[in-house]
This record gives structure tokens, C-alpha cells and sequence, in this order.
């Protein structure tokens, strides 16, 4: 006779110890493996290492754990109905994995009958539900076979759900059992327990098993569990927190709804009371079915705060009078910080700190505890693990378990990507990205500059989204294949293989100017890979079954995807893991047609994961969600991310869930099982429990209040210790916080931060300088014309791009994914520029606007034949107003190579006219347009000074019309000493960046050149400086040389030279536009 013995201790350790002295007597079989059924991976690799230093050790602590198997308890239990009816686990056609096919088909011929009105119209609002919908059921179906299976038997019998909203689920289920023809898991359940009673040899396990750690058993486990007890010694190790508490919960043989248990009110202490139900209600369960219980007790807890917590807890005593903690005790620890990052942030400190304070410790003694592992994990692994790069934590090895498949393994998350593509509209950044990701990128031989070029053709090809224009039929935008990848790749190929200078087209496509012989290759990489997404997403149409499904994603890993050698075990993982998904679909994979939403459904839930047993104690630290590791005692527990909102979890009462409608005791709870967790921490910490959440807002610094869970357990500590003001610790924002490095024990380890704290903390001082001195002079003989005039159009800019070589506003670009449909200001710019510049070659103004639209910058449809009207416009009295000046002559160019004191001037100037020099700007006539004009102005007279040379730069008007500025003729000796003299500002200005701003420099050039003095012309210079959208004040390259403020005092208050204007900024503004005021003529028409 065997009997069911329940074995409890407030500590896993304790049952692992006499769970080893059970297995120590040796099975009757020496060959028979013992079975420890456990509910986690991570409980059983701790268990087996446990057990390993008593079986077999021989009075040392070296021994082995071998011949002990460690299954899931539903595996038992599986086993053990499998034995008994001669259904296989595997074949098992109940399985929600397996009959939720049989289940589509019988809700695909059930949906047009009127009890099924209630799903047909949950699945008519939605098609992309069908599977989904279906799965959800065959899970319902599943716990109702769990926890109900007398609700099974009435329905078998015709009855109904009891629910009126809900009697379709009792006929669908009658349905379903018809197609499935087989006995259904309520009756084979009545038929495995008799036979197990009867013939205790149709299972297929040992005469003794045991089941360590479960928190819940279902009803169907229980049943199958006492009919094994029959025969088999049945062992359940449970981690209890009080024996106290077990011993005055009363023996209940028939199971009560949750909300009239009689034992809810029977703890005493309020953690018991709040977190302690699950463990409760499983008691509850057990108590007409176990043989006997026998309690494992522990030594007595230590005399620190956390061991007084959990004596307590043991006793179910709370604390009458609260006893202050002592001074050196610092067993539980909360710490509130501000957000996500911070308390990563917090978590290396702390463990970095425990390590040193105890040389014993060491990483594997701690376990980090989070019930978010996602939306920590990246910044986990920037925070830990990074080698030896400055802080000490990054030299601290970190283990991330029950990660999601496809976060493991990239190949997974290329085939997720794929699905969500299918249904989105294939925007550039959404494909670029996809070229991006590790094993695309690597099929194609892209590196990091390919990719970083090929973002900028993209978007200068105009590419925003679709395939074609046949793509963009369901959004009724077909008859634009502008801006798709297709045209987009056309212009870029046409650009390889034609000038696009001659401003000729293929059909609807433009060559891009941008492509240059380098680019050959990567092009037909990109064009390579388009065209093969382009077949893949193709083949993600319609519906099919599984296996056509699976095939079409295993074709594409093989067109799309390639891996190093050292990474091919992620294409065998990926690919075993999509062979899985048919091969547990059974006969069904070939038959049931799926769409592409109930495919994504199905994949989703299989790339969701969960840990392997090598993902737990490897010696580094172990951090992962809460299940694995529950009740795993370790030296040191921390619970990272316990946030109100999101946690405990927020669920909502599924309205589908006849087992939500009325829970009994021992139901599954989300939120009731997060609290039972919280309470499992607190009672698997031997030494140290650390408790990390937000306590303020990032952004604003307003305190939050913490998760409910997380307030009872200070409540309780406060009952326990009473000031909190030891155990609770609100951390600053910043990590250079100097409160982060007070003596003598300072609570941060990093070096950096320490620096910047003492910064803080020292004398405030003004800012450095830019450039702290001017630089030696450099010799440029000859020098460019071209970076002559970039200087005086944009001094401090010319400093930085010549000679301190510091790249100017060239951050990264994001490809937009919108089409056009209102340009902005610069978008509209680029537009007319690039129609004037075509009307200005020659070409005729039905030929610019065909190949503007071709470029794919105009909005759609009569949006872009508006606003290319509106353009056009304003591109028209330029033209005409260059024609004007041109006067027929032909443009011509001229080499100039000009002498000067300090050295030569070379270059080239184009759109000479005669002997007129003419520059037309679709922009605003701008002082940068002017001084350009002046110094070619001078560079020509000097270069041919045999002939009178003028300029004329034409512009559009300051709010409408147009504007002409007429320069020269200029004498050529004073031509000569006003480009030496600015080719002597030009070296002052590759020394140190000038404070010459040329909009303010021009204002306050002009005041003063109409006789105003320098305090009016000072302070019109300072509006304009800091006036309107584009203000200089706001310019990228002044606020890398004067600060982010720019402030107007850095650009101006430099005193000048004696008996000169009184600030520098003056000096130069006169000495730059002085000579061009004189010479030129400004008519605004």
C-alpha cells in the first residue's frame, strides 16, 4: 500500500536536505529512475546541485545526482493517464496544441448556425481572430478539464454551461468531442484513476516519486496523484511559511467557492493574509486526500530584521510592539529610484557593494528577481558585462534567463519580422531596418558604411513606402508608384548606368545625381534583397495550411538569412523550432487553411520561450522572472522593477472564462500567484533581501506611490522594526548625485560619476572656452576660391569644417515613411531650387515639371499639381529675371589664379555672362549670397583685369517679388587689397573661430555704413542675431563653438582694437561689408 505524504518546510533547503534522505534508501530496481517532478527549470537545476552534495558523498560534500529524473508535474501525471488508457502524452488529441485544429474546422462549419451567433460575430468584426479565438477555447476547454471535469461530464450529458451567455460553449464542446472521436479528458480521467487503482503497473513510474515546489495542483492532478497513492509512495515537498498557520486550517473534503472559503479569515499576520492565498487554498486541496504531513523545520532564524520578519511569518505572530532594528543591520533594504534605468543603475552599486563588504559572497549567492525581464534585459546588459571599460561592474558576468525566443535567437526574430511585414505597408525604415539586422545583413555582405550609404540613396531616391503601385492598391493609391521601392530602385540602378546630368529619363524613372562607380555593389545588394522580400512577402498571402506556411518562412531564412560558423546553431534552432510547430499540428498542418494573422498567432505563442535548465546557476549572476527561481533559497535576493502598474500583473476577467464567472479555492489568479511570489522571496532570502522599484518620476521627480504589494510588505516591516527610515531609500536622479558618495562608506562605485559629483560640488567656474587659445597659423598656398568663399559666408562654420575638422548639422538621418503630402520649408526649397537650376540649363518648363515629378517630392494627385504650380510661380519672374541680365550671352567659365601678399587664390568660376558674373537663387537674396557674388567679383578682376567685370546675384524678395544685388565694376588695385585683405581675415579665421555671424554682421555693417552709431548699429546686430525661426543664435555651428544658449554677450562684448569700432565683432563686420556696401547696388522689385 502506498500512501500520499506531504512534506512542508518554510524553506526550499530543508526539503531538499530530507528529500535526499528519502533517495538515499535506493529504489527496489537499481536500474529504475527516481522521479522529482518540479514546476520550473530553474528549481530543478538548484535541486539537482543540492541533492549532488548529499547522494553519494560519503560523509564528504563531493557527491553525484544521477539516475533522478526531473519532469514538470503535468508530465507526471500525463505519464501516468497515458499508461492507463494507452493514449500517449504526445498523441494526446486534447492537447490545446493539437485540438485547436480539429477545433477550426468545427468552428468553420458551426458559425452560420444560430447558437453560434455570440462567436460568429466576435470573429466577423475581426477575421485575423480565428485562430487565436480557436486557441483561446481548446485552452479554456483544457482547464475546464483541469479543474472542472464534473462540468465536462454534464455537458457529455447534454447539459449546459449555466451561463446563458455562454451555453454555445457547451454545444461547440459536444461538436468538437464528435470530431476529435475519442474519449474526452473527463472520462478518460474516471478511466485512468480506476485503472491506476486496479493495476497499479500501467504506469509507467517507479514505486516512489516525489513533486517538489508546486504552489497549485489542479483537480485533475490531485485525482490522478491519490490514485497513484494507492500504490506508490507519493511525496509532495511544499515550501510552507507557517507551520503554525497549516496546523489551524481545518480539513475540508468538498472544495468551496473563493468567496465563501472559510479559512480566508484564519491567518493572523498580514502578509499571510494578502500574499499568502495560493499556498493556502493548495492546503485546502490537500487536506481530505494526504496521508499525513510531516513539518521540516529550520534552525532559528537569525536576530536581524529580515529573520525577525520571518519568524513571524513562521508563527504567524504579528509583532505586537515594533523593536528597532540595530544599528549595523541591513538584511532588508527598498530602494525607490527614478525609473527603469536608474534602478539598474542602483542594482550594480548594491551587488557591487555587497561583494565587497563580504569576501564569501560570491555572484551565484545572489539572485536577481524581475518580473519584467524585457523591458529590463538591454538595459541589463549595458549595465553589467561589458569587460574591463571603467567601472567594476562591468566586469561582472551576467546571466539572463526566460528570454524570449526570438530575443535569443535572430533568425526567430527575422521570421517575426517577415509575419509583420506582410501586413504593413513596407516603409523604408521598416525594410532598412530588416537589411540591417545581424543575419540579413550578413547574407548580403553589408557592413556597417554599406548600410549607413545605403540609407542615404534611399532617402534621396525618395523612398516612403510600398513595393509598387500595385502594393498601394488596398490604401487606393495605385496609381502613384512614386516614392514605392520600385521607383525608388529604378532611379538609383538608372543613376549607376546613366549621366544624370542630362536630365533624361527611362519611363517614370529619373537618374539620381548622388551614385558614383562605388556604389555599383551595394546597389545590387539592395536591389537583390528588395526583389527577394518582395518574393517572400508574396508567398505571406492568402490562406493555406501550416505546412505551406512553414515551408514559405524555411524558403525565406534561406533566401534572406545567413549566419558565421560560430553562430549556425541558431538556423538548426530556428528551423527545428518551425518543424516543431507543424509536427505538433499533426495531420491537421496539411489541411486546415490558416491566413496570415492566425499564423502570426500560432508563431507568437511558440517564439514566446521559456528557460532551459542551463540558463540557471552557472555561477555568474542569475537574473530572470520570478517562477523560475521561486523559493530557491539563495544568500541574497533582489527583486528588480516591482512597480505599481506592473506589479502585481494586470489582468481583466476573461468574460469567455466560465471558471472567472464563480473561482474556487486553489484556481489560478495572475495577481494572486505575483503575491505569492513576493511572499516566496521574502522567505527564500537566507541573509539579505534588497526590494528595487521607482519611487519618482524620471521626468518631473513627483513621487509614485509603490505597488500595493510592495506597500504591505513595508507596512509590515514598519510593524515589525517601526522607523523605515533604515530599511527605505529614496535615491536621486543622477548617479552624480553627490549624496552617492558620502564618506566614509560611499554608496557608488563608479569613478566617472565620482568625478562629476566633485564637479558639482566644487566651485562654480564659467564655462571653458571653445578653444582656450588661438591655434598656430596654417598655410594654405594655393588656396581653394571655393573655401575662401565658404568663410565669408559662414566664418565659425569654416573654422570647423577646415581646420578643426569637426563635421557641421550631418546627424543621422531617419528615412521618412510619409508621403509628401505637405512639403516643409525645405523640402519645398530643394523643389525650386532644383526647377530653376533645369529652367536656367535651358530645359523647357513641360520637361522640368515631368522629371520633378518623377523624383518623387511632389505630393500625390492634384495635391502635387497644386503645389507644383505655387512653386513654379515664384521659379518663373527668377528666370525671366535672369534672362534679363544675361542678355543673350552664352555662360562661360574662367579659370582664376590670383597672387596675393599671402599666397595664391585658384579656382573656378562659372555662369559668366560677357562680362558679367550671374548667380540666381531660388531662395531669399541673403548677405551669404552677396559676399559669395563679392568675392568672385574681386577674384575675377584680378585674375582679368584688362576688362570691367560685374556681378549680379538675383533672389526672391524679402516677402514677395524678387531682389538684385549689382556689383562693380571694381578697380583692380583696390580689387587686389580687398581679396588680400580677406584672404588675411581667412587665416585669422582658420586660427580661431571669428565672432563674425554674417546676417548680424551685414545688419550691423549697414547701420553703420548710414552713418548710425555703434551702440544702435550694436543692438539691431543683437535682434537680428536672435530674431526669428532661423536665427544665427539658433545655428548648429555657433552653439558648438558659444554653448547650447549661444548667448549674444559671448559674440559681441569682445572689445575691439583701440581707435576702431568698440567691440570686435564690430571691427570685423566693417572690415568684411564696408567694401561691399560701397560697391553694390540693392534694388528690391
Amino acid at each position: 500500500m502506498g500512501e500520499l505524504v506531504v512534506h512542508r518546510a518554510e524553506r526550499a533547503d530543508a526539503l531538499a536536505d530530507a528529500l535526499a534522505e528519502l533517495l538515499a534508501t535506493p529504489l527496489p530496481d537499481p536500474f529504475a529512475a527516481e522521479i522529482v517532478a518540479v514546476p520550473a527549470r530553474g528549481i530543478e537545476r538548484w535541486l539537482a546541485q543540492r541533492l549532488s552534495h548529499r547522494l553519494g558523498a560519503g560523509g564528504s560534500d563531493d557527491g553525484v545526482c544521477a539516475g533522478v529524473e526531473f519532469p514538470a508535474p503535468s508530465g507526471v501525471v500525463a505519464a501516468a493517464v497515458g499508461g492507463a488508457t494507452g493514449v500517449p502524452p504526445d498523441a494526446d488529441p486534447w492537447r490545446p496544441a493539437r485540438a485547436v485544429w480539429p477545433l477550426l474546422e468545427v468552428i468553420d462549419t458551426s458559425l452560420d448556425e444560430p447558437w453560434c451567433a455570440p462567436l460568429a460575430a466576435h470573429l466577423r468584426a475581426a477575421p485575423g481572430r480565428r485562430y487565436a479565438a480557436a486557441r483561446r477555447l481548446a485552452e479554456l476547454f483544457a482547464q475546464y478539464a483541469a479543474q472542472r471535469p464534473q462540468l465536462l461530464r454534464s455537458w457529455r450529458q447534454g447539459g449546459g454551461a449555466g451561463v446563458p451567455d455562454l451555453e454555445w460553449q457547451a454545444r461547440l464542446w459536444r461538436r468538437l468531442r464528435e470530431r476529435i472521436a475519442e474519449p474526452d479528458p473527463a472520462e478518460r480521467l474516471d478511466t485512468a484513476c480506476a485503472a491506476l487503482r486496479s493495476d497499479p503497473a500501467l504506469a509507467p513510474l517507479p514505486p516512489r516519486l516525489s513533486l517538489f515546489g508546486p504552489t497549485r495542483l489542479t483537480e485533475e492532478e490531485l485525482a490522478v496523484l491519490t490514485a497513484l497513492a494507492e500504490h506508490r509512495d507519493v511525496h509532495l515537498w511544499l515550501p510552507h511559511p507557517s507551520p503554525d498557520l497549516w496546523s489551524r486550517l481545518p480539513r475540508i473534503d468538498e472544495v468551496p467557492p473563493r468567496r465563501a472559503d472559510p479559512t480566508a479569515a484564519l491567518p493572523r499576520h498580514p502578509l499571510l493574509a494578502s500574499l499568502g492565498r495560493d499556498v493556502r487554498e493548495l492546503q485546502v486541496r490537500l487536506s481530505g486526500r494526504m496521508s499525513r504531513s510531516v513539518h521540516h523545520p529550520l534552525p532559528e532564524p537569525p536576530p536581524t530584521l529580515l529573520g525577525r520578519l520571518q519568524r513571524e511569518l513562521r508563527d504567524d505572530a504579528p509583532p505586537v510592539v515594533p523593536t528597532p532594528i540595530g544599528p549595523d543591520d541591513t538584511s532588508v533594504a527598498v530602494h525607490l529610484c527614478h525609473g527603469p534605468d536608474r534602478q539598474v543603475e542602483v542594482l550594480r552599486e548594491i551587488v557591487l557593494g555587497l561583494l565587497a563588504e563580504d569576501p564569501t559572497l560570491e555572484p551565484r549567492d545572489i539572485v536577481v528577481l524581475c518580473p519584467d525581464i524585457e523591458r529590463f534585459a538591454p538595459l541589463i546588459s549595458a549595465t553589467f558585462g561589458l569587460g574591463d571599460v571603467g567601472h567594476p561592474g562591468h566586469r561582472l558576468q551576467v546571466r539572463l534567463a526566460d528570454r524570449a525566443l526570438r530575443q535569443v535567437n535572430p533568425l526567430l526574430d527575422t521570421v517575426e519580422r517577415l509575419l509583420e511585414l506582410a501586413q504593413h505597408r513596407l516603409t523604408a525604415s521598416e525594410v532598412l531596418d530588416l537589411l540591417a539586422s545581424r543575419p540579413v545583413r550578413t547574407r548580403f555582405g553589408l557592413d556597417d558604411d554599406d548600410l549607413e550609404r545605403l540609407r542615404s540613396l534611399v532617402i534621396a531616391a525618395g523612398v516612403r513606402w510600398g513595393l509598387d503601385a500595385a502594393h498601394r492598391a488596398p490604401y487606393k493609391l495605385d496609381g502613384f508608384p512614386q516614392n514605392t521601392w520600385a521607383a525608388g530602385l529604378d532611379r538609383l540602378l538608372l543613376g549607376v548606368a546613366m549621366p544624370a546630368a542630362t536630365r533624361d529619363w527611362l519611363g517614370t524613372a529619373l537618374p539620381l545625381d548622388d551614385v558614383d562607380s562605388s556604389d555599383t555593389e551595394r546597389l545590387g545588394a539592395l536591389a537583390e534583397f528588395v526583389d527577394r522580400l518582395a518574393g517572400v512577402l508574396s508567398g505571406l498571402t492568402g490562406e493555406r495550411p501550416l505546412q505551406a506556411w512553414i515551408e514559405c518562412l524555411l524558403g525565406a531564412l534561406d533566401l534572406l538569412t545567413a549566419t558565421s560558423p560560430t553562430e549556425a546553431w541558431q538556423g538548426a534552432h530556428a528551423r527545428a523550432e518551425l518543424a516543431d510547430a507543424v509536427v505538433e499540428a499533426g495531420p491537421h498542418a496539411g489541411t486546415v487553411p490558416l491566413g496570415l494573422a492566425d499564423v502570426r498567432g500560432l508563431l507568437a505563442e511558440r517564439l514566446r520561450g521559456g528557460p532551459s535548465r542551463a540558463s540557471f546557476r552557472t555561477g555568474s549572476l542569475t537574473v530572470a522572472t520570478l517562477v523560475p527561481m521561486r523559493s530557491v533559497p539563495h544568500r541574497v535576493v533582489c527583486l528588480l522593477g516591482l512597480d505599481d502598474g506592473a506589479f502585481p500583473r494586470t489582468t481583466t476577467v476573461d468574460g469567455d472564462d466560465l471558471l472567472a464567472r464563480e473561482p474556487r479555492v486553489g484556481d489560478r489568479d495572475l495577481r494572486s500567484e505575483d503575491r505569492q511570489l513576493l511572499l516566496d522571496a521574502v522567505c527564500a532570502a537566507t541573509e539579505r533581501l534588497v526590494v528595487i522599484a521607482s519611487g519618482a518620476d524620471e521626468r518631473t521627480g513627483a513621487r509614485r506611490p509603490p505597488a500595493v504589494p510592495l506597500g504591505e510588505l513595508l507596512d509590515a516591516i514598519a510593524a515589525t522594526a517601526g522607523d523605515l527610515s533604515r530599511v527605505l531609500h529614496r535615491h536621486p536622479l543622477q548617479p552624480f548625485d553627490p549624496r552617492n558618495f558620502r564618506a566614509p562608506a560611499p554608496f557608488s562605485f563608479d569613478t566617472a560619476n565620482l568625478a562629476g559629483a566633485r564637479a558639482a560640488a566644487g566651485p562654480r567656474v564659467p564655462p571653458q572656452p571653445f578653444l582656450p587659445r588661438p591655434l598656430p597659423p596654417q598655410e594654405r598656398d594655393p588656396l581653394p576660391l571655393e573655401d575662401l568663399v565658404a568663410f565669408v559666408e559662414h566664418p565659425v562654420k569654416a573654422f570647423l569644417t577646415q581646420r578643426a575638422g569637426v563635421p557641421v548639422g550631418e546627424d543621422d538621418e531617419e528615412p521618412p515613411d510619409a508621403l509628401p503630402v505637405q512639403p516643409d520649408a525645405l523640402a519645398r526649397w530643394s523643389v525650386g531650387d532644383r526647377l530653376l537650376r533645369d529652367r536656367l540649363a535651358g530645359h523647357d518648363l513641360d520637361r522640368a515639371r515631368k522629371a520633378e515629378w518623377r523624383r518623387g517630392a511632389l505630393p500625390p494627385g492634384a495635391l502635387g499639381d497644386a503645389f507644383l504650380a505655387e512653386v513654379l510661380d515664384e521659379v518663373e519672374p527668377l528666370v525671366a529675371a535672369a534672362e534679363e541680365v544675361r542678355g543673350g550671352e552664352p555662360p562661360t567659365d574662367v579659370d582664376v589664379d590670383v597672387q596675393v601678399p599671402d599666397g595664391r587664390v585658384v579656382g573656378t568660376l562659372s555662369g559668366i555672362h560677357g562680362r558679367r558674373l550671374v548667380r540666381v537663387e531660388f531662395s531669399r537674396l541673403a548677405p551669404k549670397h552677396r559676399l559669395r557674388a563679392w568675392v568672385q567679383l574681386l577674384a575675377l578682376t584680378v585674375a582679368e583685369p584688362g576688362q570691367e567685370w560685374t556681378a549680379v546675384t538675383i533672389g526672391r524678395g524679402q516677402y514677395t517679388g524678387i531682389a538684385v544685388a549689382r556689383l562693380g565694376p571694381v578697380a583692380p588695385d583696390h580689387a587686389r587689397a580687398v581679396l588680400a585683405d580677406l584672404v588675411e581675415l581667412a587665416a585669422m579665421g582658420r586660427c580661431t573661430p571669428l565672432p563674425l555671424p554674417t546676417f548680424a554682421g551685414c545688419t550691423y555693417a549697414k547701420v553703420r555704413h548710414a552713418g548710425g552709431e555703434p551702440y544702435d548699429a550694436l543692438e539691431e546686430a543683437k535682434r537680428a542675431w536672435s530674431a526669428g525661426a532661423g536665427a544665427e543664435q539658433s545655428d548648429p555651428a555657433h552653439r558648438r563653438v558659444w554653448g547650447e544658449d549661444a548667448d549674444a554677450e559671448a559674440v559681441f562684448a569682445e572689445p575691439g582694437p583701440p581707435g576702431g569700432e568698440p567691440t570686435l565683432f564690430g571691427t570685423l563686420a566693417r572690415r568684411l561689408w564696408e567694401p561691399l556696401l560701397r560697391a553694390e547696388d540693392l534694388v528690391r522689385r
